[in-house]
């Protein structure tokens, strides 16, 4: 009887120590998991035994704000991150640029991300910090070449000891009122401005930051008043195409579309040469005989008596509707005149606040949100990025936590 006991006390004792065993390789198992999808390399020993301790002691957005403020967290995951939305092929293989670089820095100095559609700032690298390093081969940052960043991201930088803010209204000379953070950077003026009429650049604003693309946004009931002449209301000698569906999407779009009127870009296609432009005051455009960019009135004759672009005022037609769902902020009038007020009106809504989260969430977690819990997350993630300062990098964090146990 007193063997018996003592092999039972021997197995309870083993089977403690196993469990603490089990227990402290699932902490490290997450903390692995944690440092992976947050900064895209390996940890070192040392580091995961720090956050899997962390995650032990009920402290996982302790050990996740540590893979935060690895590189690869900056150089890796968050470059990835926002390549695609520099171009219109959505490519994340893209160069490193100043959209990307802008975005990177936002989320390291936790500043305001909402800034992200409106702010005079552009981020580069700092040259002292740069020949500090031994980087002293990296060209200077310039309003007609993206090298500065070319040769940052092929010399492996470290972007978060380098990057610095600037303005853009002294980079790229524009007036600081023409300034709207990422939509008047070099590289989104280099694919959504070029050609076209100036549209490109809305859509993949609300597709980027919005979480919403045209279809999803069309509304026929919106007034037509503000749909510019190249629009033809009877494509094909069929006016109901156009009132079923042209309407739908141009009746929203070509109001707050305006506030781009007066922005170009100079380089052909395909090249890397070419500078945003912008007519200030006192300028004309000689088609026009205004500061409205010759595009905003192209194929007038398609119906002379459509819209025709004088300013660049703009308007929120979204904001009733069906869109108004998209949580519009009441205290901004849903007017206004140029890029930098229709920036503030699209990233002070509930939809860019919830187009972070989910964005954030299927970076870290690997999928979209699908289940019950995974929408309550994503809402819970929502809430907080807009109660606690609009930071990206507690997006990041929140998402980490809840999927270090997939």
């Amino acid at each position: 009887m007193k063997r018996i006991k003592r092999v039972t006390a021997l197995m309870l004792c083993l089977g403690g120590l196993v469990a603490a065993s089990e227990a402290a390789a699932n902490a490290r198992d997450q903390a692995q998991r944690m440092h992976n999808r947050l900064t895209g390399t390996p940890a070192s020993d040392a580091l995961l035994t720090t956050m899997a301790n962390l995650i032990d002691t009920g402290q996982a957005r302790e050990a996740a704000l540590m893979a935060t403020g690895q590189d690869g967290f900056y150089n890796v995951v968050l470059k990835n991150f926002a390549t695609p939305w520099t171009n219109r092929e959505r490519d994340v293989f893209a160069p490193l640029n100043d959209y990307t670089a802008t975005v990177i820095g936002l989320v390291r100095d936790d500043r305001d991300f909402r800034q992200v559609l409106y702010a005079d700032v552009v981020y580069t690298g700092d040259q002292g910090e740069l020949s500090a390093l031994g980087h002293t081969n990296v060209p200077a940052p310039s309003g007609t070449s993206n090298a500065h960043f070319e040769a940052m991201e092929a010399a492996h930088v470290p972007l978060q000891q380098v990057l610095t803010p600037r303005s853009q209204s002294a980079l790229y000379g524009l007036p600081a009122d023409a300034t709207a953070g990422i939509m008047t950077s070099r590289a989104a003026a280099k694919s959504f401005f070029y050609a076209g009429t100036n549209r490109a650049m809305l859509r993949f604003t609300l597709m980027n930051h919005l979480c919403h693309d045209l279809e999803q946004l069309k509304d026929a009931t919106r007034p037509a008043d503000r749909i510019r002449q190249d629009i033809t209301r009877s494509p094909g000698g069929d006016s109901r195409i156009f009132l079923n569906n042209c309407i739908a999407c141009h009746a929203g779009m070509d109001p707050m579309a305006g506030a781009f009127a007066y922005y170009n870009w100079s380089g052909p296609e395909g090249s890397p040469a070419g500078e945003i432009l912008y007519n200030r005051e006192g300028q004309t455009d000689p088609a026009t005989g205004t500061r409205v960019q010759a595009k905003s009135r192209i194929n007038a004759n398609n119906f002379i008596h459509g819209f025709e672009t004088g300013d660049d005022t703009w308007l929120n037609y979204w904001r009733e509707g069906q869109n108004a769902v998209l949580g519009w902020d009441g205290s901004l009038p849903g007017h206004g005149q140029g890029a930098k007020s229709l920036g503030q009106e699209l990233a002070h809504s509930e939809a860019f606040a919830t187009c972070q989260a989910e964005k954030t969430f299927r970076t870290v977690c690997l999928r979209s949100p699908a289940s019950t819990a995974d929408l309550s997350q994503v809402e819970s993630m929502r809430a907080a990025f807009s109660a606690n300062g609009h930071r990206l990098r507690d997006l990041f964090v929140d998402a980490a936590v809840y999927c270090m146990g997939d």
